[in-house]
């Protein structure tokens, strides 16, 4: 089995390819046989040892989240599911907006990394989901112009954006807020959230220290912050992972929404893949083939 993977925690220059042995599947597990990978920012947080030291077999973690290919092998007690059959992994802006975001009709929504993979998807879904105005930032003014074609009413620089947002809604701020930079952005969104807002933190780009939100700024408004994890979902309610991807396999058929797939590489260019999005100098979304 063609793989990348890394020994240690560290830069890109920890990731190797590695030729490992063919898992077998336990129980209620099936293999699969990987066509394409894709590439989201908790692979780099575990490789820079954010989660913790590599701890898989032999040593050696294999990052990766998101995967489309075909069923290979069945465990015990699988059902649903047969040899031959393409199958698919992943699609966090679903439950982003729907469960940890309760997203309703008519709501306004602020994105933030508008131009990233879930930013892509997650402007397409709540216009679907009956979201009111769309808002959307971006870490550079030259990503602006790529954001503004994926629907959004608005795109804003990330730096400054609040002072922007509260002049365009007129003070009241949004409803809703997807914030995977964390730092002083989430805690800008937060004064930014109308009355029944929530704030969904859903990752922590930027690396920044943690921070407090003040009990009285929730509790006056009925404001709520969330947290979304898609790995812990998916070991805690698989279930609810699957019922997202069909979801979303409906509206990619139905031609509603559009996959934000910017560049495909080679699996052996996986270091740059992670250098890409990791220096935020790549939008859209990136897959690895192992075709």
């Amino acid at each position: 089995m063609r793989a990348v993977g890394f020994r240690g925690n560290g830069g890109v220059e920890v990731l190797e390819e590695l030729d490992l042995p063919e898992p077998v599947p336990a129980p209620r597990q099936v293999a699969v046989r990987v066509a394409f990978a894709g590439v989201n920012f908790a692979e780099i947080q575990h490789r820079r040892g954010e989660f913790g030291a590599p701890d898989g077999p032999g040593g050696v973690d294999i990052p990766g989240l998101e995967v489309a290919g075909t069923v290979v092998a069945l465990g015990a007690g699988v059902s649903g599911l047969a040899l031959g059959e393409p199958v698919a992994a992943y699609l966090p802006a679903f439950g982003v907006l729907k469960d940890a975001g309760r997203l309703r009709e008519g709501e306004d929504v602020l994105i933030h990394s508008a131009a990233g993979g879930v930013g892509f998807a997650a402007a397409q879904l709540a216009r679907e989901l009956g979201a009111g105005r769309v808002y959307g930032t971006t870490g550079s003014a030259e990503k602006i112009p790529y954001a503004a074609e994926l629907g959004y009413d608005a795109v804003f620089l990330r730096e400054g954006f609040a002072e922007q947002l509260a002049e365009v809604t007129g003070g009241r701020g949004v409803d809703l807020v997807l914030d995977p930079v964390g730092g002083p952005i989430r805690e800008q969104s937060l004064t930014m959230l109308a009355p029944f807002g929530r704030l969904v933190a859903y990752g922590d780009l930027g690396r920044h220290e943690q921070w407090t939100a003040s009990v009285w700024d929730l509790w006056k408004g009925n404001r709520a912050i969330a947290g979304f994890n898609i790995g812990d979902l998916a070991r805690r309610a698989p279930e609810q992972i699957g019922e997202y991807l069909a979801e979303a396999l409906r509206l990619l058929a139905a031609g509603r929404i559009r996959a934000g797939v910017t560049e495909t590489l080679p699996l052996a260019e996986a270091a740059k893949a992670h250098q890409l999005l990791e220096t935020g100098t790549g939008r859209g979304k990136f897959l690895l083939s192992l075709g």
